[in-house]
């Protein structure tokens, strides 16, 4: 049986680009580490440009780095996550089936799906995923001159889903509170936790927010 996200979910996307060094994998483990100290509850390795032994490093990296504090997922590289036992995957609407996936790495693999329509929910939901992550939120800098959905489009999957459903894009304090209220339980962030000087307290206010909408 899969791993239970918690409720709310601060889920942190990594990208060693932003805020540090890229080359430096100890620097982006001890961002990563300082950022579940401050309620990060699931990590997304997301790291499209590593090949396949430099992301596996990284894996490894930030397992030790987070231990048991937060969930880590391996974004689209089933193999990755299988050679490193993370907690399961995160799929682009794009990337390999659910099932494909899950006969890969077993009953108890954590696998997402990224969707961006209603449709999309609906095929992923049929398909077996554990969770959704649905954007994109708000204007964002990962996602360049595409259209943002907003709360509108979490509202209208949670209409007929009880999956646990993250938003992403653009994702603040400020606004995470209108994701929740819309119907999801958590949010994803890159820029607004690994941009910061102080990571640990980016997400510590970024949780702060949330718990008080489920307060």
């Amino acid at each position: 049986m899969p791993a239970r996200l918690p409720d709310p979910c601060l889920c942190l996307v990594t990208d060693r680009r932003v805020g540090g060094d890229a080359a430096d994998v100890a620097a982006l483990a001890d961002r990563v580490a300082a950022a579940v100290a401050g309620g990060v509850d699931l990590v997304q390795l997301r790291e499209k440009d590593l090949p396949g032994l430099r992301l596996l490093e990284l894996t490894i990296a930030l397992k030790y780095a987070i231990g048991e504090a937060a969930l880590l997922v391996v974004n689209e590289r089933v193999d990755v996550a299988a050679a490193w036992p993370a907690d399961g995957v995160q799929l682009g609407e794009e990337a390999l089936p659910v099932a494909a996936a899950r006969r890969l790495l077993g009953p108890d693999a954590l696998i997402g799906r990224s969707v961006h329509s209603v449709d999309g929910a609906r095929q992923a939901i049929a398909d077996g995923a554990d969770f959704l992550v649905a954007g994109t939120m708000y204007a964002s800098r990962s996602h360049p001159g595409e259209a943002p959905a907003g709360p509108e489009l979490i509202r209208r999957i949670a209409a007929f889903s009880d999956l646990p459903l993250i938003g992403i894009g653009g994702i603040t304090a400020a606004n995470a509170p209108a994701v929740l209220a819309a119907g999801a339980s958590g949010v994803a962030v890159i820029s607004g936790i690994l941009a910061d000087p102080d990571p640990g307290e980016a997400a510590r206010r970024l949780k702060d927010a949330m718990r008080a909408v489920r307060s």
